[in-house]
């Protein structure tokens, strides 16, 4: 098979650009799940309330999946390299930004521009990588390509928790600045400059209209806890300009032949169905790793670096059962591929169910091995599916909008989870704690309990009440992959294989 590289490309510049394309990859999604283990330095270093932290996740994810379908518009326009070299430039300094913030506000200020620059580096290195390299060999690098992308999630919790225990939570930031320094240099002089192919002008009132909608749903939901929901004038700002933003696109997006994502991607019965699931893929992958971290940290106690190695075997069944379904033979369906996969995750919360403060580690592991089996299972099954009966003209298109839905997933899950954690806690407190009084049964055998101990009792009770309420985030999580699984059924044989 040649590895000969493009045109106009030396051997060691083809290895460069190549290198520097899946380190780009992989920096852009490890920057997802670094501060994963770490948020009890995070939290305490910026004085963050409990629901501030889930920032930390969805401001990132938000701010990505806003600024991703720009890219090829902004290539057609400026050029890969220099929309790929500036991308570089301002993720160097939005790490620098990260580390300097001394308040909760600068820090997601931060991470939001971290986020939209860091947006076009996993797509346009996905196209740089298919100009490289000669066509029978893109197969394998996209699965490369996608093995790289999610090395980079799943590796991050336990590198954020190993740094933050042994040199502070900053580190986790100065751990990605070793590839910028790799990365632009070696684009910059290797990487020849080329501009995508145009397509149609950008619809500029659409992409704001359905940034405006999806912009202020994440907002209602990140805050919408702290300030009590529609008591609040800023809450109900935000959902009008939500239901605005979404109604404004629905009425464009139906009255105009071309426009940000195209209409005609959902008249293919598989695609608009697998993005459907993969939604689901994203509320599972992502809000799993929010809850499992703090929960082995605050709640049963285990060390920041001891909760990211926890996460380990899920990231490698993840990543194995991804190759092996890459590999599986032509005569399998994808569909029964999907159904299995999504038969394990359901397996693997519902034995999330049995948490207890009692456990060891290995039920975490074991639990999270089997959820990372099933979703990596379901990630090339659902690709093949999805792209295996959609007219080439839009794969382009659909390739932008598949993996959006598993931004948003991945984003409105967490906020979600973090929304329900902390009402579930309150209620779950109130009820543990009716009868927690100084003249309770415990008094009647050491005398009326004093306030200290009153207090220590109380933060028994809290810690029994998170922990129920975590539980509960997982049966959600359970649900939601429930809800989903019929989809398959619908799901058409594709006319080929991917």
């Amino acid at each position: 098979m040649s590895t000969s590289p493009a045109p106009g490309t030396t051997s060691v510049g083809h290895r460069a650009i190549v290198a520097a394309a899946l380190l780009a990859t992989y920096m852009q999604a490890v920057n997802i799940s670094l501060p994963n283990a770490a948020v009890l330095h995070i939290q305490g270093g910026l004085s963050m309330t409990d629901d501030e932290i889930g920032w930390v996740f969805t401001s990132y994810i938000a701010a990505s999946a806003i600024v991703m379908p720009l890219m090829h518009w902004l290539a057609a326009r400026f050029g890969r390299k220099t929309v790929f070299q500036t991308s570089i430039v301002l993720f160097g300094m939005a790490l620098v930004l990260d580390t300097l913030a001394t308040t909760p506000l600068q820090f997601v200020a931060a991470r939001i521009f971290q986020g939209a620059a860091g947006a076009t580096l996993a797509p346009l290195s996905m196209a740089i990588l298919l100009d490289e390299l000669p066509p029978l060999r893109h197969g394998r690098i996209g699965m490369v390509w996608s093995v790289t992308s999610l090395l980079g999630i799943l590796s991050g919790p336990g590198i954020g928790g190993w740094l933050s225990e042994t040199c502070g939570w900053h580190a986790l930031f100065w751990f990605s600045l070793p590839m910028v320094a790799f990365i632009l240099p070696a684009m910059g002089l290797y990487l020849p400059e080329k501009k995508f192919a145009k397509g149609p002008p950008l619809d500029v009132f659409g992409l704001l209209t359905f940034t405006l909608g999806v912009a202020g749903l994440q907002m209602l939901l990140d805050r919408g806890e702290r300030l009590e929901w529609f008591a609040s004038t800023e809450i109900r700002v935000e959902a009008v300009v939500s239901a605005l933003g979404f109604y404004l696109y629905i009425v464009h997006a139906l009255t105009r032949r071309e426009h940000f994502l195209n209409k005609a991607l959902f008249r293919d019965r598989n695609f608009g169905l697998s993005a459907i699931i993969f939604f689901a893929f994203g509320f599972v992958l992502l809000p799993t790793l929010a809850l499992t971290s703090p929960m082995l940290e605050e709640l049963l106690g285990y060390p920041a670096d001891t909760a990211g190695y926890l996460t380990i075997p899920r990231g490698a069944a993840l990543i194995g059962a991804l190759m092996l379904t890459w590999r599986a033979p032509r005569v399998i369906d994808n569909r029964l591929l999907v159904a299995f996969g999504m038969a394990l995750v359901i397996y693997a919360n519902w034995r999330m169910l049995g948490y207890s403060p009692l456990m060891d580690g290995m039920p975490v592991m074991v639990a999270g091995a089997l959820q990372g089996a099933g979703l990596g299972m379901m990630m090339p099954a659902l690709t093949r599916e999805a792209f295996g009966t959609l007219d080439p003209t839009f794969r382009a298109e659909g390739t932008v909008l598949f993996n959006l839905s598993r931004l948003y997933g991945s984003t409105i899950g967490v906020a979600i989870v973090q929304i329900y954690f902390y009402n579930n806690t309150q209620a779950m407190h109130l009820a543990l704690a009716r009868h927690l009084r100084p003249y309770g049964v415990a008094a009647q055998a050491t005398g009326p309990l004093a306030g200290t101990a009153l207090g220590a009792v109380n933060e028994m009770v809290t810690g029994q009440a998170a922990l129920i309420a975590v539980i509960g985030q997982f049966k959600l999580l359970m649900l939601v992959m429930l809800a989903a699984s019929p989809l398959v059924l619908f799901l058409r044989k594709p006319r080929q294989r991917l």
